[in-house]
């Protein structure tokens, strides 16, 4: 017999009707009852077995085992359950040591403790939802998309071009570390490398993406990128996962009306697929908030926060006028604030929440940055001083997006990467697209773990990706 999920069949509203189902055992009580789930869902659905099961046999029903059972689902007596399974047979998968299993379910783990075993932590109630919602979340994200007529664009992950001009990557090469070719001048003779140069993994696939909405359209990345910033925040990833569109005639308007729609959607969509785990992640989460003092408590809880974002339009404003609400702020004039406000800085997270959380109290579009803390690639603006740039600021987190319209003037756009020292030669294939039918065209880029970090109310990057790659961390 095919064996059947827990979700289908507490989702169900018949009975008595057999079915095999597998999963690991949650609780074992009165040497009777089986709590049994399957990751399909958050509930765990009641096995019954018959008292004169074999003592031996009972013995190996623990906290962890495995089981294979059949039965058949009859209506529940118990309180707190709609159906249970009474079991003719069943077979024990995969034995657990109770007593060296680290996820005894009378004691609740530290979220810390858990990342040390992340190759386990899935099987707790936080991380089924919030892998869970990660999914349903990444679903949405194709959906929105594919609904809209984008093409997704499988860009590169080893690349020669660094995207951002931070130089923060993570080098790529066959040659021997302990002795590699040299040249006359002593450093590193790459052409002798696999691709006959240095390359890196990505920290973007934006450009890229940008040639391909060049003939496209209308185009869409969603894949894995790096960065070797030695950051131990609870913000930053080494790896992770970006979502970049680019859009052929869109200018910086359209760039935000797209993200904003974009946003409002992946929520409402998880919102309505998720519904069991984002209330079990929303009263986790009104807990942890009661042992915060009372004036560091969230406004809204999460629930609440998500279908505020998703009724209200998003605050725009400009980056000069973010520089005036933030030196006007009762913050800045009792030197609550870390760094440092004026114009030409950029924006620190503590500004961005501040903008969000206490200000306008909802998510705010940033547009307009200083052309010298932005990349090469974006619109320069006609005052010479700044570009058509774009963040969208979330509560709880700060940037959420970051975006632009791209400079699409080929003169424009060679003065930009000569005043910061970016080789043209190299960027021969980018120039081009300016070249050979050049159009207005914006994309942005949100990264993913981000907005699951939004979704789920879980306040540390590490616990919603399923295996962080920080500094000094690259196990599993």
């Amino acid at each position: 017999m095919k064996r059947t999920k827990v979700r289908d069949i507490l989702s169900g509203e018949n009975t008595d009707y057999d079915v095999v189902v597998k999963g690991w055992v949650r609780s074992f009580r009165n040497n009777q009852f089986i709590a049994l789930n399957d990751g399909s869902c958050m509930a765990t659905i009641q096995v019954v077995i018959g008292l004169d099961t074999d003592e031996a046999i009972l013995k190996r029903i623990t906290t962890g085992a495995s089981l294979s059972v059949k039965g058949k689902v009859i209506a529940s007596l118990g309180r707190g359950q709609k159906f249970e399974i009474s079991a003719e047979s069943f077979e024990i998968l995969g034995d657990c040591d109770n007593e060296k299993y680290p996820l005894q379910l009378k004691n609740r783990p530290s979220l810390e403790y858990l990342r040390e075993i992340a190759h386990l932590r899935f099987r707790t109630n936080t991380f089924g939802a919030v892998f869970r919602v990660r999914h349903t979340l990444a679903f949405a994200v194709h959906k929105f998309f594919n609904d809209r007529g984008f093409v997704y664009l499988h860009t590169p992950i080893i690349t020669a071009s660094d995207a951002e001009g931070a130089g923060e990557m993570f080098h790529v090469s066959t040659l021997s570390p302990e002795n590699p070719p040299k040249l006359e001048n002593g450093g590193i003779d790459y052409a002798q490398d696999f691709f006959g140069r240095c390359t890196n993994l990505t920290v973007s696939g934006q450009l890229e993406a940008e040639l391909g909405a060049m003939a496209l359209s209308e185009v869409y990345t969603f894949g894995p990128t790096f960065r070797a910033e030695n950051s131990n925040t609870p913000r930053h990833l080494a790896e992770f996962w970006m979502i970049e569109p680019e859009v052929a005639f869109n200018d910086i308007y359209d760039n935000m009306d797209l993200a904003e729609d974009f946003i409002r959607y992946v929520i409402g969509y998880t919102l309505e697929h998720c519904k069991e785990d984002i209330e079990f992640l929303a009263q986790r989460l009104a807990d942890e908030e009661k042992q915060k003092p009372t004036a560091d408590r969230s406004e809204l809880g999460l629930k609440e926060k998500l279908e505020f974002v998703m009724n209200n339009k998003f605050e725009r404003i400009t980056y000069t006028d973010a520089i005036n609400i933030l030196l006007e702020s009762p913050a800045y004039k009792k030197k609550k604030f870390q760094y440092e406000v004026k114009w030409g800085i950029d924006l620190q997270s503590e500004h961005e929440r501040y903008l969000v959380e206490k200000h306008f109290k909802k998510p705010v579009i940033v547009t307009g940055y200083p052309k010298d803390i932005k990349a090469f690639y974006m619109r320069m603006n006609d005052d010479g001083k700044t570009v058509a740039a774009m963040d969208i600021l979330a509560p709880g987190i700060g940037e959420i997006v970051g975006g632009s319209q791209r400079e699409e003037r080929l003169d424009k756009l060679v003065q930009r990467m000569e005043e910061m020292h970016i080789p043209t030669d190299e960027m021969y294939w980018y120039l081009d697209t300016r070249k050979f039918g050049t159009v207005p065209h914006a994309g942005f880029g949100l990264g993913f773990e981000r907005m699951v970090l939004f979704v789920t109310g879980m306040t540390n990057i590490r616990d919603v990706i399923p295996f962080p790659r920080t500094p000094k961390n690259a196990e599993f």
